[in-house]
C-alpha cells in the first residue's frame, strides 16, 4: 500500500522518516534558494519550547474554566428565580393569613 502524505497530513511525525526536502524541478538551477536538507527541518521542529507543546492544554484549561464560570452564573441565576418566586409566594400567604385574622377578630 503506497499512501502519500500531504503537509497538512504526513505520513508520518517522524522527522528521520519523512523524505528529504529538495527545491522543485521547475525551479531554475542558480536561483536564489539553496536546496533543504533534513537536519534544518530537524532543527527547526526540535526547536518548539515546552509552552508551545503545552498550549492545546492550557486552551483546554480556559475553556473549562470558562464553562464552569458559565454553569455556575446558571445556578445562581436559577437560584435567584426561585428564591425570588418563595418570596412572593411567602407574600402572599401572609397577606392571607393577615385577611383571616382581620376577618376573624371582626366576626
Amino acid at each position: 500500500m503506497n499512501v502519500t502524505g500531504t503537509i497538512d497530513r504526513p505520513l508520518t511525525h517522524d522527522p528521520q522518516k519523512q523524505a528529504p526536502m529538495t527545491s522543485s524541478t521547475s525551479e531554475p538551477c542558480g536561483s536564489a534558494t539553496p536546496d533543504v536538507s533534513t537536519t534544518g527541518a530537524n532543527a527547526s521542529r526540535q526547536n518548539r519550547t515546552r509552552e508551545m507543546q503545552l498550549i492545546p492544554e492550557a486552551m483546554a484549561r480556559a475553556h473549562m474554566r470558562d464553562r464552569l464560570r458559565e454553569a455556575d452564573a446558571e445556578r445562581q441565576a436559577v437560584r435567584l428565580v426561585a428564591a425570588r418566586r418563595m418570596q412572593r409566594r411567602a407574600e402572599r400567604v401572609s397577606l392571607r393569613a393577615r385577611r383571616a385574622l382581620a376577618m376573624a377578630v371582626m366576626h
